[in-house]
């Protein structure tokens, strides 16, 4: 099928921007594209035309548009585990004071669909949206730990292996070998291997057919949360996610 080069370029100058990155120049667009101004020029004030793109009026820097949040909002709203998920995402972080997730695979990332605030967390760098790397966060490795071994195999091949802390695991064998444990014991653990000085644990949630759906996570700040305490939290994460996925029996992937 033959991919049409505009709609393409758009979508590219869509993901150029993300939570590091809020607003752009044209002329940094422009190098970051490997495009002539008067192109990008062209495709911005398409977007903006469209509300996908806004512009700043102080500065005239671009920035993306509410138009984005709009559709972003009416696909969650139709993702049944998010509606059944909230009261246990709103429940576990009642009980732990901590912030929770609930996230889902797409393609070779998870991206959170879901959040709640803890009120003891003080954890700002996560946003429903957000992507997350399979091999360093907790929620992706347990999306990953409970596919098929045949679409594992494609998710592995030639992943990359991003250093993200001291503690990312950055070897395939390593890696593979924490994959087994997780679905040993259940659960996955990210020990300050995305973010230094923040562990997550996460458990899967599954439907009737035993095909994971989706993933709750409970972030911690080391400082703060010691051992005993997340495998408290662990506990918890495993019984919301037992009751999550008897609830989710009849849904398909």
């Amino acid at each position: 099928m033959p991919i049409i080069q505009s709609v393409e370029r758009a979508l590219k100058i869509l993901d150029l921007f993300d939570e590091y990155t809020s607003e752009l120049k044209i002329t940094e667009i422009s190098e970051k594209m490997g495009l002539h101004k008067s192109t990008v020029h062209s495709l911005l004030k398409t977007l903006q035309e469209h509300s996908y793109i806004s512009q700043n009026p102080e500065d005239g820097k671009y920035r993306l548009g509410l138009k984005l949040a709009e559709r972003g909002n009416v696909v969650i709203s139709h993702m049944d585990i998010t509606k059944t998920a909230k009261n246990y995402l709103l429940d576990l972080s009642a009980k732990t004071k901590q912030t929770v997730h609930l996230g889902i695979l797409d393609g070779r990332e998870g991206v959170y669909i879901d959040k709640v605030e803890g009120e003891q967390s003080i954890i700002r760098y996560s946003r429903i949206g957000r992507r997350l790397p399979l091999h360093s966060t907790a929620i992706g490795k347990v999306l990953l730990a409970y596919q098929s071994p045949n679409k594992m195999e494609l998710l592995l091949k030639n992943y990359h292996y991003q250093h993200q802390t001291a503690n990312t695991i950055i070897n395939e064998t390593v890696f593979r070998e924490e994959l087994e444990k997780v679905k040993e014991q259940g659960y996955a653990l990210d020990d300050q291997e995305n973010e230094q000085g923040v562990r997550c644990a996460a458990v899967p949630i599954f439907n009737g057919k035993g095909h994971v759906l989706a993933a709750l996570s409970i972030s911690t700040l080391v400082s703060r949360v010691n051992d005993q305490e997340l495998h408290l939290f662990i506990d918890l994460l495993k019984t919301s996610c037992k009751d999550l996925s008897e609830q989710m029996r009849y849904v398909d992937e």
